[in-house]
């Protein structure tokens, strides 16, 4: 151990300066501040994240917070628009009659098709109308104009986080624009963006087996916790989205008191607290809601599914967990390194490299961390073999967990992998800003980065056996397979098939 000490103490020092350089900064408002100083490169990866997931969604608006994520970047009163007094009497008059529209094709069979006609007209005129004050993609033009790269957002089950990194001599521009886009959002072009939205399903999820197969999984593996419901929404959902729907979410979740923003790169910290006290210290902060109530009943009893798709057959199985601070989640991390942590992995070794599957691998905490999520396992059967000679296998790897004590050369193996990834993490601003804006919001303190990393160090054998034998049941799991559509035989085909 020795030996193990020395190969890591540069990223044991690391470690330690990381908790000295961070500062944080609290305003009145309840924004909250992280910045690190580094002048390596005259760049600067400002980040804000939003507590606003799809888990904060309510019934009648599923899909909204991924939604509003498209929305924002369609500009504000003064970005986006060449005239937004007479493009807001325009917008006004689009959510009255897109209302309408809405209402009349929820009836579904009972709805007046020569209503819906006449509406749909009027909402595109309406459209064609409002585009003539829009400015498509100014916000990406000033970013670009000004050398930054990676400007994105990213919607999950638990928050929206809002990227980009720049010269640091355009952080004040950033401020500027980001500010401005708390203060004065304009959701133009709603209806234009809900049918991308609708084309994103399609493309992302209907389409693809892979996102059909999750979508269906999650579903089956929470029946009461919001996480089962996919983050862009069902169908039905989508179509039924409005702005007055979005511009409620934003005004309930995007509130400075439910934000972390973090600063790293070359920055004075004295004068960035400054300059966030000039743009954002006057947003005024929200009463925000309660946290998600709902829990998930125990599982009891194997669900199994089965999802028919025209492609090769794929494998997932999810076991029930706790999530952070549970000790019981730290081994679980532990645990995925051993199983699918590169070649060296039992997986890998075992499943991958005896050709019974093209691929195994496990993640803990999934679909979210903020609530008890899954440890989830996914594999594709390499042929001849099948999901269920997979599935065999996997087992198999997870009954010796449950019986045989890791060996110390494996222990080391995986804090080395922990302590090289934890660096890696950690080596650009832009890595930086995400794991402190993740954790401080997941686990309420950024120093849970550092919690992680000692935690790993306390896990003795006799802990993942206990926490294998715990979780990894039959009654506790989900299975989801993907399995390729049966042909219908008509006439045709079978004369096709004999030729």
């Amino acid at each position: 151990m020795l030996t193990l000490f020395l190969v890591l103490l540069p990223g044991i020092v690391s470690a330690q300066n990381l908790e000295e350089r961070v500062v944080e900064h609290i305003y009145p408002n309840g924004l909250k501040l992280l910045m690190i100083e580094r002048h390596t490169s005259p760049t600067v990866a400002p980040y804000i994240l939003f507590k606003a997931g799809s888990v904060d969604e309510s019934d009648d608006s599923h899909g909204i917070a991924h939604m509003l994520e498209h929305m924002l970047f369609k500009g504000t009163k003064t970005i986006g628009t060449t005239d937004y007094e007479n493009e807001k009497v325009v917008l006004d008059k689009i959510d009255t009659i897109g209302d309408q529209l809405d209402l009349e094709r929820a009836k579904g069979n009972r709805a007046d098709a020569a209503t819906i006609a006449e509406l749909e007209e009027s909402l595109k005129g309406l459209q064609e109308k409002a585009e003539q004050y829009a400015v498509p993609g100014e916000y990406t033009e000033i970013y670009t104009k000004h050398g930054s790269t990676g400007f994105n957002a990213g919607t999950s089950v638990d928050f929206t986080i809002y990227t980009v990194e720049l010269p640091s001599n355009k952080l004040e521009l950033w401020a500027m624009l980001e500010s401005d886009r708390l203060k004065n959002a304009v959701l133009r072009q709603f209806y234009v963006e809900r049918e991308a939205v609708k084309e994103e399903r399609r493309m992302s999820v209907d389409s693809q087996p892979g996102g059909k197969l999750y979508e269906q999984f999650m579903a089956a593996a929470f029946t009461a916790h919001p996480y089962g419901t996919p983050i862009i929404g069902w169908p039905s959902d989508i179509a039924l989205l409005n702005r007055k729907k979005a511009e409620t979410f934003f005004k309930t979740y995007y509130a400075p008191n439910n934000s972390i923003m973090v600063i790293v790169g070359d920055i004075n910290v004295e004068k960035t607290i400054k300059l966030i006290e000039k743009y954002f210290g006057d947003i005024p902060s929200q009463p925000l809601p309660d946290e998600v109530t709902v829990k998930e009943p125990q599982q009891e009893g194997e669900r199994r599914i089965e999802v028919e798709f025209d492609a090769e057959p794929r494998l997932m199985i999810g076991f029930h967990k706790p999530t952070v601070p549970n000790f019981d989640d730290y081994v679980l991390d532990m645990i995925s390194a051993i199983l699918s942590d590169g070649r060296t992995s039992r997986f890998y070794k075992n499943i991958v490299e005896e050709s019974i599957a093209v691929s195994a691998n496990s993640i803990n905490g999934y679909p979210g961390a903020r609530y008890d999520n899954l440890f989830v396992i996914n594999a594709s059967p390499s042929s001849p073999h099948t999901t269920t000679d997979v599935e065999e296998a996997i087992y198999a790897q997870l009954e010796i967990l449950k019986n045989e004590p890791v060996e110390e050369k494996e222990f080391k193996r995986i804090l080395k992998q922990i302590d090289a990834g934890f660096i890696r993490a950690l080596s650009s601003n832009a890595g930086m800003a995400r794991q402190l804006a993740f954790y401080e919001s997941i686990a309420g303190d950024w120093r849970y980065i550092l919690d992680w990393r000692k935690k790993m160090y306390e896990i003795t054998p006799d802990d993942i056996m206990r926490v294998a034998n715990t979780y990894f049941n039959k009654s506790n799991r989900t299975v989801a397979t993907l399995v390729k559509k049966e042909k219908v035989m008509t006439a045709d085909t079978i004369m096709e098939e004999s030729q």
